[in-house]
């Protein structure tokens, strides 16, 4: 027998062990949850399906509760979410351990891009399309809140959004499902780390299931319609990625789809997610949904909102109470079987097993653990990297940027310039004890750069809202002082985010009027624009000397920006999102299809798919990022131009750094399917590489393509790769298409 059949002998007999003690290690836990669950009473079991709001923060209406202390000693609260810091979270599972059974409580949490140390807003790391960055920052995130009593967190957000009216935007991926479902998984495996129950991990959440970013209008809580082909091939597959990447609980969303209301669509969650998609974890409602069906129409009061969720698939009820106060009627009523009841409170039990709270509920109340997490200046220095990968170079006219160390005169003007808890942007955590001190506001960040020759002046110049332009005289002064203007604009925090939507998403107030006098002094001036959406600012993208999109990148805010502004960090970010023109585009995004009457241009307006008065091309397209150097795209080669369905094709390109910088290109792949059962977008990106390239450099990029990668949903939703011609694009951004070639698939 030779040696390599005994490795693999001996490799297959180690998986089949492990599969086995896998195998005994869930039925032991399943055994555990029977036994509990055995001694519960209905009105027990209806208490793990109940979750509360503690009284430290909102993130929704509140129902006043006088009794919650109450409720918990009888085992009538399963989960308490805005319950931050081990001091508190220990309080209340002391009033949990109480009750008859002593079954702990579950601490929730919005840890959407960080906790005490917060990250870019997800849709600015998105622009990074940095998996292990992304990753690295949920794994930050997951370390300090477990450390700091919770068990859970409502995050990540995978809803594809294409409509930057709606806040929530920040809070997603953007508008590609390729992208999105990369993005989705990276931040479940963060989040989750190793195993569910290590001290550095808590239960990811993936929210909203589902199509909630499809919102007419862009209106939050709106009404989402969409084809079911739409759904599976568009707004589906972050999901089922982050379910594939371990993801352990689902949120359910506030919209109706096609009518029926999220909350309590059965053809959702129980259909495709714990049917199709095989889903063993537990479904939360969004705050108060369960009840707000009512509002929808689809229910005439709370005892059918609750027969509605359960029935449908949502296992927990946050904040809603319409499980409280109406399952145990409609048990009696022979309404809703017990078994149902008892599916959800196993799931959920589960969970509590799994993380270890039964063997010891005060595990992640640690003092000692939670300081060293709070104050572990690893977690600063992954801030900063992620953060300066998260800034999207716009426009760099003349290479103004980066800027010299020596500069003599920098004149920083705007209202974010000193500002410290704007750059969290929105969905911070409130941590216990923690104030704005470890913010580095921007002011800071260029302080700590620049040399001791470098002379840096500062005016406010406005407000962020308003009409005051009282500031301008002096902004004006110090910047005709100066070599150089850095002027710093956005969107206050709070402006995007859940119940954040704009009908307007232009540079608030006079910031752009201010912009326009700083021009006027014949100075350079290059721009920050922070925010969390896609804004529309054609004056100051067709004037401004340079443009940074900073979004709003966390506490390392002004070092990153200093890192970056300076050279030390090159900025290698691109756009997850189509950024448009005006707001009549909107939603406006790359991977359209072509229509019977395409508009290729905007020079032929009549009688094609075109505007009479607007391009119909956005102002910054999808994948766009510029960078302080240049690259070269060349040599495109596939090593097959026909394959069959079970062939795989490999495509190589050689990249060339060309300018006098090292730098970071994002290699993008796209692909058009040319003819299909029914109608293909001309574009859809299917891979991409990172890859760093020192000044001079080239490198030789390789991509598979195989069946997965060509398939699509057709009419009767079957997954399927149709034999035809395909064309094969790999560029800079979805516009900067730099190599092209086709190929055919044949049965």
């Amino acid at each position: 027998m030779s040696r390599k059949f005994l490795q693999i002998i001996g490799a297959s007999l180690l998986l089949s062990l492990s599969i086995s003690s896998l195998y005994a290690q869930k039925k032991k836990l399943a055994q555990k949850v029977d036994s509990i669950l055995h001694l519960m009473t209905l009105e027990e079991k209806i208490g793990q399906l109940n979750q509360y709001n503690d009284d430290q923060a909102a993130t929704g209406p509140v129902t006043q509760d006088n009794d919650k202390i109450g409720q918990i000693k009888r085992g009538q609260v399963g989960s308490l979410l805005n319950c931050v810091g081990v001091a508190r979270t220990r309080s209340w599972q002391k009033v949990a351990m109480q009750s008859r059974l002593k079954i702990p409580l579950l601490f929730g949490q919005d840890v959407i891009h960080g906790y005490k140390t917060t990250f870019p807003i997800p849709l600015g790391e998105a622009s990074s399309w940095d998996l292990d960055a992304i990753e690295s920052s949920a794994r930050v995130a997951a370390t300090e809140a477990s450390a700091s009593g919770l068990h859970w967190t409502f995050a990540p957000m995978v809803d594809i959004a294409r409509d930057p009216r709606w806040g929530r935007v920040m809070e997603g991926a953007g508008e590609d499902p390729y992208l999105g479902s990369l993005i989705a998984a990276a931040r479940v495996k963060g989040f989750q780390g190793n195993r569910l129950g290590d001290l550095n991990s808590m239960m990811a959440c993936v929210k909203h299931f589902a199509a909630y970013g499809a919102a007419i209008g862009g209106r939050d809580y709106n009404s989402v319609d969409m084809s079911d082909r739409l759904l599976w091939e568009v707004y589906l597959p972050p999901f089922k990625a982050a379910l594939d990447a371990g993801a352990v609980t689902f949120m359910n969303s506030f919209n109706d789809l096609n009518g029926v209301p999220a909350t309590g669509n059965a053809y959702l969650q129980r259909t495709i997610l714990k049917g199709k998609w095989g889903f063993k974890g537990f479904v939360v409602s969004d705050w108060g949904s369960i009840g707000e069906m009512i509002n929808h129409g689809n229910v005439k009061d709370g005892y059918e909102a609750a027969l509605s969720a359960i029935t449908g698939g949502s296992d927990m009820d946050m904040e809603s109470r319409n499980y409280k106060n109406s399952l145990a009627k409609l048990v009696a009523d022979k309404k809703v079987p017990i078994a149902l009841i008892d599916d959800a409170v196993r799931r959920i039990l589960l969970k509590k097993f799994e993380l270890g709270l039964f063997d010891d509920p005060f595990k992640y109340c640690n003092e000692e653990r939670e300081k060293a997490a709070l104050n572990n200046p690893e977690h600063t220095r992954i801030a900063r990297s992620v953060a300066a990968k998260s800034i999207v170079l716009l426009k760099n006219e003349n290479n103004i940027l980066p800027l010299s160390k020596n500069t003599k005169t920098i004149a920083f003007i705007g209202p974010l310039v000193k500002a410290l808890k704007q750059n969290k942007g929105f969905w911070d955590v409130e941590v216990p004890g923690v104030d704005s001190e470890h913010i580095v506001s921007q002011w800071q960040g260029l302080k700590n750069k620049i040399g001791a020759t470098t002379n840096l002046l500062y005016a406010k110049g406005c407000e962020i809202e308003g009409d005051d332009k009282s500031g301008f005289g002096e902004a004006i002064a110090i910047a005709k002082q100066s070599d150089v203007v850095v002027l710093s604009i956005g969107e206050r925090r709070d402006m995007t985010g859940e119940a954040k939507s704009r009908s307007n998403i232009g540079i608030p107030g006079v910031q752009e009027d201010l912009l326009k006098e700083l021009l006027a002094t014949g100075k350079p001036v290059v721009v920050l624009i922070n925010t969390g959406r896609p804004l529309v600012f054609n004056y100051t993208a067709d004037h401004a000397t340079a443009i940074l999109y900073t979004w709003w990148l966390g506490s390392e805010a002004g070092n990153a920006i200093a890192d970056v502004l300076f050279g030390d960090v090159n900025p290698s970010a691109k756009l997850p999102m189509s950024f448009p023109v005006s707001v009549g585009q909107i939603p406006i995004y790359y991977s359209h299809f072509s229509t019977g009457r395409p508009a290729t241009d905007d020079k032929n307006r009549i009688y094609n798919s075109s505007y009479n008065d607007l391009s119909i091309f956005p102002k910054y397209e999808f994948g766009y990022g510029k960078s302080y150097t240049s690259f070269e795209y060349s040599k495109l080669q596939l090593s097959k131009k026909k394959i069959k369905q079970t062939e795989t094709i490999e495509v190589s390109v050689t990249i060339a750094n060309t300018g006098k910088y090292d730098g970071d290109e994002v290699v993008q792949l796209y692909l058009r399917d040319r003819v299909g059962s029914i109608v293909r977008p001309v574009q859809e990106l299917k891979d991409f590489k990172k890859t760093s390239l020192k000044a001079g450099e080239s490198k030789v990029i390789q991509f598979k393509i195989d069946k997965q990668k060509l398939s699509f949903y057709n009419q009767l939703l079957n997954w399927v790769a149709e034999p035809g011609d395909f064309d094969i694009m790999i560029g800079s951004s979805s516009r900067d298409i730099r190599v092209k070639d086709s190929f055919e698939l044949i049965n």
